[in-house]
């Protein structure tokens, strides 16, 4: 399971920084978007998942699940939300002032700004 989490999280890290170089600013939002799904899951997987235990600690149960990474994706997911909602209108308002998408502000690959 190691193994599998470590895989999924090195292809969303992947897969996000290579969106997050392309030119386009909605390939930028996608790849922020990936990189913080990839940080949620590590966040989530460092807190070592165990069935069935609460996360509370009990005089009469025998163990407990760490509630700290549970409120840190928690935390994660509501500033994730917050920055990509303010990456696409920061992209909205240059696709009206500029005209094109580019993150750059140029129209094409050897067009003027």
């Amino acid at each position: 399971m190691e193994v599998l989490m470590s895989l999924i999280v090195g292809v969303l890290t992947a897969c996000g920084v290579y969106l997050t170089l392309r030119g386009r600013t909605f390939t930028m939002v996608l790849g922020l978007t990936f990189l913080s799904y990839a940080v949620n899951l590590f966040l989530f997987a460092t807190g070592r998942l165990v069935v069935g235990q609460p996360p509370v600690i009990a005089a009469q149960m025998a163990g407990y699940t760490d509630p700290l990474p549970q409120a840190l994706v928690l935390t994660a997911i509501v500033i994730s939300f917050a920055m990509t909602a303010f990456i696409v209108m920061l992209a909205l308002k240059a696709y009206a002032e500029l005209g094109n998408d580019q993150v750059d502000g140029r129209a094409g690959q050897g067009g003027e700004p």
